[in-house]
């Protein structure tokens, strides 16, 4: 169980050959993790106003197939480890036969944004990824 977000290629993601750029992958993994939360109920300038935010920890990415502009793609989520306060996302961008195009794995922290220190990753959110992994 996971989550799915479609993915058209723009323009603006490509770089003057018509190919993503590279750090665009990053950009279409984090939409899709914002629309999970916004999917789940939860929008991110609540936590704000809460004085938490998830942050990345680190990222790694594995580019196996250029894609293009004004391809239509999708970016599959599932959360492949979760912590107390923080989780770890196995995310693929692929095509509508199943092809991958870049695969990535991000850990987020969920931390409390005026001291930047770790926090628990509030219950609404920890019951829904734990439900997810």
């Amino acid at each position: 169980m996971g989550f799915s977000w479609p993915i058209r290629v723009y323009y603006e993601d490509t770089d003057a050959g018509g190919v993503v750029y590279h750090s665009n992958y990053l950009n279409f993994f984090e939409r899709a993790r914002t629309e999970w939360l916004a999917d789940m109920g939860v929008e991110q300038t609540a936590l704000l106003q809460q004085d938490i935010a998830f942050v990345v920890r680190s990222a790694k990415l594995d580019f196996l197939i250029p894609a293009r502009f004004e391809q239509k793609l999708v970016v599959e989520s599932v959360v492949s480890k979760l912590g107390k306060a923080s989780v770890t996302f196995t995310q693929e961008l692929k095509d509508s036969q199943g092809t991958v195009y870049c695969r990535g794995e991000i850990k987020v922290g969920c931390v409390r944004l005026s001291a930047l220190k770790p926090c628990a990753i509030p219950t609404n959110i920890y019951s829904e990824f734990l439900r997810a992994s």
